[in-house]
């Protein structure tokens, strides 16, 4: 279970949102079996998605992160509903690539590749969903989303995300925060912000160290007052289940379906985001036939 916080500065300047996700982000490893640098990619997304998904605040809605870099592990996809329980995947999870040689830390921009797109989908249930669409930064995903938020939706941010992988490939820490600056922020404060964050360790070393997100918050506004104003849970969560699967097989029609039957064998229909198998006999199949007519 990940934990996400919220709150201000007191004088209403700049709000963030903070979550501690290890566990959002290994239990994806676990059901997709990523390598290294695809649980570091699918992670961050999966942070980022699950802060700005919490932010929407209403029974019912939905925000939806696609990553289409070009990169070797293709496309990521992830879903948050409207209290930050998210879902994901990336098309080749086992994709590796070796150590960045400057740094030695994995490659996640080399991994996702920034040639490419970040689409961000919110659904609030009224109308068509919002599309909101950039070319890529790096590639590297939280400076993908602080630009997204400068460019698509005109709010000055600041956006990091981190995940540690140990030597088993399991997830030893994984968090990340979003600043927001709110209207008639003065540039001093800009500056001493600024100042904070080219200070501040990474996420996943102060993680480490026995930090939690609310020391770090504190951190990257010393010099604020600052007031914490929720704390909610969150988790990896994947709403399939075999009902909404048989929904999808007799939307596809009679004549599809009718050719999945006359196959005569157990049909298999697994969840991208769960991979859970849900299987259909030929029987099964007349049962849908029947509800499709």
């Amino acid at each position: 279970m990940g934990t996400i916080i919220r709150g201000m500065t007191n004088d209403g300047m700049v709000k963030f949102a903070a979550i501690e996700g290890r566990d959002i982000v290994e239990r994806a490893r676990q059901i997709h079996q990523t390598s290294p640098v695809a649980t570091a990619a699918l992670g961050r997304t999966l942070l980022a998605t699950s802060l700005l998904g919490n932010d929407l605040k209403g029974d019912g809605n939905s925000l939806t992160v696609q990553v289409r870099g070009g990169g070797p592990i293709g496309n990521i996809i992830v879903t948050s509903d409207e209290s930050g329980n998210v879902r994901g995947y990336c098309a080749r999870p086992q994709v590796d690539l070796p150590l960045r040689e400057s740094d030695g830390k994995l490659d996640v921009s080399g991994a996702v590749g920034s040639d490419g797109s970040l689409v961000i989908i919110k659904d609030i249930g009224i109308g068509e969903p919002y599309v909101g669409q950039i070319e890529l930064a790096t590639g590297e995903i939280a400076e993908d989303i602080t630009k997204y938020l400068a460019e698509s939706e005109q709010v000055p941010s600041a956006c990091a995300l981190g995940v540690l992988v140990d030597r088993d490939y399991s997830v030893l820490a994984a968090g990340g925060y979003i600043l927001s600056l709110m209207p008639g922020a003065e540039d001093s404060l800009i500056t001493k912000l600024e100042e904070n964050l080219s200070k501040c360790k990474a996420i996943t070393s102060r993680l480490s160290e026995g930090a939690s997100m609310k020391d770090i918050m504190l951190e990257v506004l010393d010099g604020f007052e600052v007031k914490f104003l929720e704390e909610n849970p969150a988790e990896y969560r994947c709403y399939c289940s075999r009902e909404r699967t048989e929904k999808v097989l007799i939307s596809i029609g009679v004549k599809d379906l009718q050719e999945i039957r006359d196959d005569g064998k157990v049909s298999e229909v697994t969840c991208q985001f769960c991979d859970a198998v849900y299987k259909f006999t030929p029987e099964d199949i007349d049962e849908l036939i029947k509800k499709a007519k």
